[in-house]
């Protein structure tokens, strides 16, 4: 009994410790994010990733950041790096997370930053499975303002790319901005990014 009993101690002070480590090291590496060193933070959710293996949450950042660092990208070689990157840190978080629709938003975002760089090759490509995976988060999420914001932005870039009006979707701008006030993650360094993003749109493409 006193084996077991010391057992238990040391395995509830190793989980502590272990768990202590994990979130010094996601807050570093969000700290090197915010302050603009997006490669060395995605290094460091890689090595975060890489120690604590039931973590979603790692993959999930390396990948977001990644894949951010896509957008604007003129040379293929180093956009297709990148993605395949990113798309590699996306799959471990899946594997990970079932049916997450924090991560099928990542998805949607990933085949976005192709679309991005050549709309006339891979909006025809991707456009519809972008649009599926919006509803499929929606159906997940119905009330997460991050799926409506996201899926609300995609609806305006594809009005716009066909020369429609983008009015009919800013009503959803403005309902994900409202479900953001009341908005609680799920846990520590679940995502809370949005609301800045909802309040660009409006102001750029939705004020009267």
């Amino acid at each position: 009994m006193k084996n077991i009993i010391i057992i238990c101690i040391a395995l509830v002070s190793f989980t502590g410790f272990s768990q202590g480590k994990y979130e010094s090291g996601m807050e570093k590496a969000l700290g090197l994010w915010g302050e603009e060193k997006p490669w060395e933070a995605v290094n460091l959710f890689e090595r975060i990733a890489t120690a604590e293996s039931e973590e979603w949450l790692p993959s999930y950042y390396a990948s977001l950041v990644t894949i951010i660092q896509c957008f604007g990208e003129k040379d293929e070689a180093k956009l297709t790096a990148n993605l395949d990157r990113a798309l590699n840190f996306m799959n471990d978080a899946k594997a990970i997370s079932k049916d997450n629709p924090e991560i099928i938003l990542l998805d949607a975002l990933w085949h976005t930053a192709w679309v991005a760089y050549d709309g006339a090759q891979y909006g025809m490509k991707y456009g519809a499975k972008v649009t599926m995976m919006y509803q499929e988060a929606l159906k997940l999420a119905p009330n997460s303002p991050r799926v409506i914001l996201n899926k609300a932005e995609w609806d305006m870039g594809g009005a716009k790319f066909f020369g429609q009006p983008i009015d009919p979707y800013c009503k959803d701008v403005e309902k994900a901005m409202e479900l953001f006030a009341d908005f609680k993650p799920e846990g520590k360094f679940y995502p809370t990014y949005g609301l800045e993003r909802a309040q660009q749109i409006m102001e750029s493409s939705c004020k009267k």
